[in-house]
């Protein structure tokens, strides 16, 4: 069932209860390089396994993937001796790429309860990599295959370019989505009103840019999300000779000066920026700031190595920020070099009803 406004519904914030995560399964011919696949496939299981430990897991897969997926998942779960607390379901879902927080949905909710979803247009982050056809109509696959209300968007948006505090406030950067090759013929007022529209938001914040190095035109998962409402984890750099340093001590500025949708001011928490690291010459966008939110827990990727001690430091800050939930671990460095994360990965269907 399609509408166009969804005047109801708002998105609510990742740390709401979830019903599901959905992560899909790497595609070789997608990937940056594609002669680390076993690597990263192997990162994919592992955080399916991973989330799987505190809520179900749906993944998508390709047709000719699914014998093996299911493979590999039942040996893996044999290797460690003991089966997930939660199931986790393979979905027949053709995909081009394997980042599903930025073409899966975005899912909505009523006052009653009531689940919705909103179909972004996707275009591959730009025009970046192609195909991206299937990538496109993940998001309507998925939301059919739950019978779930979709609000089809004229925009296109990424899932990572934006986080809400689920009391009418949204961040996001202006090097992402004023970028043209996303929406060249929608003005900034444009944007702001369909995000209104569609998210059920009130106020904007605009970060200027990303991490050094995020090809994706500066997603805000990579450098500050919300904690709570009222308030905001940022990664600042203390270096400055990095040139993280000018981008994050400016877009602190912005939300030491910035208000909520309920006219407050901001609670900041700093999170360290990792070492840098590069790999085959590229510096890699590492973040402790694309960590995930699961029911009782936060998925949270460390680096090891030259960031060992801002590792501890990281789950030590989310630990005291969150103590009801098991920080629980895993390593980034599999996956970041395809130029993502765990939210990059990974996209929450809240729970509610249809």
């Amino acid at each position: 069932m399609t509408h166009r406004d969804p005047p109801t519904y708002a998105m609510p914030p990742e740390w709401a209860p979830h019903q599901r995560t959905f992560v899909s399964w790497p595609i070789q011919d997608s990937m940056v390089y594609p002669e680390n696949f076993a690597t990263v496939e192997n990162w994919y299981l592992e955080l399916v396994l991973a989330i799987a430990e505190f809520e179900p897991v749906a993944v998508l897969v390709n047709p000719e993937q699914l014998e093996r997926v299911h493979a590999v998942i039942e040996e893996r779960q044999a290797q460690i001796g003991h089966p997930v607390r939660t199931e986790i379901d393979l979905l027949l879902i053709p995909h081009n790429d394997a980042w599903i927080r930025d073409n899966g949905p975005t899912f909505l909710k009523d006052s009653a309860g009531h689940l919705a979803a909103v179909n972004w247009r996707f275009n591959a982050w730009g025009g970046k990599y192609t195909p991206w056809d299937l990538d496109d109509a993940v998001a309507p696959a998925i939301l059919a295959h739950y019978n779930v209300t979709q609000f089809d968007a004229p925009l296109v948006m990424e899932g990572g370019s934006l986080h809400v505090d689920g009391e009418g406030t949204l961040l996001t950067t202006e090097e992402c989505l004023l970028n043209p090759n996303r929406n060249p013929s929608y003005s900034r007022e444009e944007i702001e009103a369909s995000l209104r529209s569609y998210l059920g938001i009130e106020t904007i914040i605009w970060l200027k840019h990303g991490l050094a190095g995020d090809e994706t035109d500066g997603h805000v998962d990579n450098i500050a999300c919300f904690a709570a409402p009222g308030q905001i984890l940022i990664q600042v750099c203390d270096d400055p000779a990095d040139e993280n340093y000018a981008i994050t001590q400016e877009n602190l500025a912005i939300l030491e000066a910035a208000t909520d949708a309920h006219g407050h001011n901001l609670k900041i928490v700093k999170m360290p920026q990792p070492p840098r690291a590069t790999y085959r010459g590229k510096r890699l966008t590492l973040s402790y700031l694309n960590f995930y939110f699961v029911n009782g827990g936060i998925i949270l990727p460390v680096f090891g190595g030259a960031a060992a001690k801002t590792d501890e430091q990281a789950a030590a800050i989310l630990q005291g920020l969150f103590p009801e939930r098991q920080i629980r671990r895993i390593d980034g460095m599999p996956i970041i070099p395809e130029g993502g994360n765990v939210h990059c990965t990974t996209q929450q269907m809240p729970e509610g009803t249809l």
